[in-house]
């Protein structure tokens, strides 16, 4: 099917899922983790042959995100099953007010419609937002990058199977059959029939839908994210804290790809940083995190010395930007200056360098004491997450149902009518 055909046919679940009961909408969900599993054979082997054609293309770490395991699938199907126990959102009275003519009227969450979401490498995207779009009441059309469309194909197929099991139309889950850019632009001006898009990948990706989309556009994803390390600090916390930002899954969004150093404690904890993330992880046998080492920090530890841009970049691999700064003002200055506005963490044990670094620090979740990590709808309680957001208008963070619900306002009378000077017209002549 071409996308146009695509978008069209999705217009067909749009009533059926904005009248579907939670029931419904809960058993279709355990329906398509069911199915899900049930393919794992299929899924698996369509994902071999994504990686096969990728391997030399992409990184490891890109790799890393492309591949599947079965226990990959075990938990796409448990976040399937996490979204059906969440709360429905839809038909939620987010407020209401009784006015003094008796006007009800309530403030009212309803679906989207239509959801696109283009993505990358990421096939585990393509089950959490379908099982949150379908929540949500929405349908959703899906466009993946194309190094990964052979396993999303197989998701997608799964999906369906268990959505139309439920008496669902399959038309609720599509995924866009063109890999070209042709189709991300389609999408990007779909006016009438995209409700909502959603771009989850790369700074070019997300930078192309939010100057190119007519349709509304939500930007998203990409994590320039930092740690401040103040002379406060705990120093075994803040290497702790380091590793799991900077080495647990590098190649996700909420990545640390900078870390700040207070200059009083420094010369104690660089040393420290090179042993823990370069020296200690090539003797384990483990990839050694190249250090891009700002003048200051090079004047204490060997590593590379930082281009223009590194403190800039979305590494998405083991390379940390490495800057020393003079206090807690400087850091969030520098943070301002190179930040996307994602996540970011103060280690300190003064409370009043944690309360200056969340209150001036503009972004979508800071931290204190904690590794940037945490930024996913998992962890926040959300279930899976359709993206994290770094905007301010509609939604910010790691977006759940909620945010991929609209409102109405919904007004209740008993015969009310407005009145005033122009209510009636009166004869001039009287």
């Amino acid at each position: 099917m071409t996308t146009h055909e695509i978008l069209l046919s999705a217009q067909q679940a749009r009533t059926p899922l904005a009248l579907a009961g939670t029931d419904v909408k809960n058993s279709a969900l355990e329906a398509m983790a069911v199915a899900l599993v049930e393919a794992t054979d299929e899924i698996l082997a369509a994902n071999r042959s994504d990686v096969e054609a990728a391997r030399g293309r992409i990184s490891d770490v890109m790799l890393d995100r492309l591949a599947l395991t079965p226990t990959r699938l075990t938990d796409m199907a448990k976040g399937i099953r996490e979204v059906a126990a969440l709360p429905d959102p839809v038909g939620t009275v987010l407020h209401r007010v009784v006015r003094p003519n008796g006007l009800l009227i309530e403030k009212t969450a309803v679906p989207m419609g239509v959801i696109a979401i283009i993505y990358e490498s990421r096939p585990n995207v393509t089950s959490d937002a379908a099982a949150l779009a379908l929540k949500a009441g929405s349908a959703c059309v899906l466009r993946c990058g194309r190094d990964a469309w052979a396993s999303c194909h197989a998701i997608v197929k799964a999906l369906r199977r268990g959505i139309e099991h439920a008496g669902l139309p399959g038309c609720a889950v599509s995924l866009i059959e063109d890999t070209s850019h042709d189709s991300a632009n389609e999408l990007m001006t779909a006016d009438g029939l995209v409700d909502l898009l959603i771009p989850r990948g790369g700074a070019g990706l997300i930078r192309a839908c939010v100057q190119n989309a007519t349709v509304p556009c939500i930007q998203t994803g990409t994590g320039i994210c930092h740690v401040y390390v103040d002379k406060a600090a705990d120093l075994a916390m803040a290497l702790n804290i380091v590793e799991n930002a900077k080495t647990s899954r590098p190649s996700v969004c909420n990545a640390e790809e900078v870390c700040l150093v207070h200059r009083d404690i420094a010369p104690e904890f660089l040393p420290r940083l090179k042993e823990r993330l370069v020296d200690a992880r090539a003797q384990a046998g483990l990839t050694p995190v190249e250090l891009r080492l700002d003048e200051r920090a090079a004047a204490i530890i060997a590593g590379t010395p930082a281009g223009p841009q590194d403190f800039d970049t979305e590494f998405l691999d083991y390379k940390l930007a490495v800057a020393v700064v003079d206090d807690v003002d400087a850091a969030i200055a520098h943070i301002a200056r190179h930040s996307t506005h994602h996540s970011e963490s103060i280690v300190t044990a003064d409370p009043d360098a944690a309360d200056r670094f969340v209150n001036c620090v503009d972004s979508a979740a800071v931290y204190v004491n904690a590794s940037t990590r945490f930024t996913d709808g998992g962890e926040f309680g959300l279930g899976c997450e359709m993206g994290i957001s770094t905007q301010k208008l509609h939604a910010r963070g790691p977006m759940g149902l909620a945010e991929l619900c609209s409102y109405k306002y919904v007004i209740h009378g008993s015969g009310q009518t407005r009145g005033g000077s122009s209510a009636r017209i009166q004869n001039p002549c009287q």
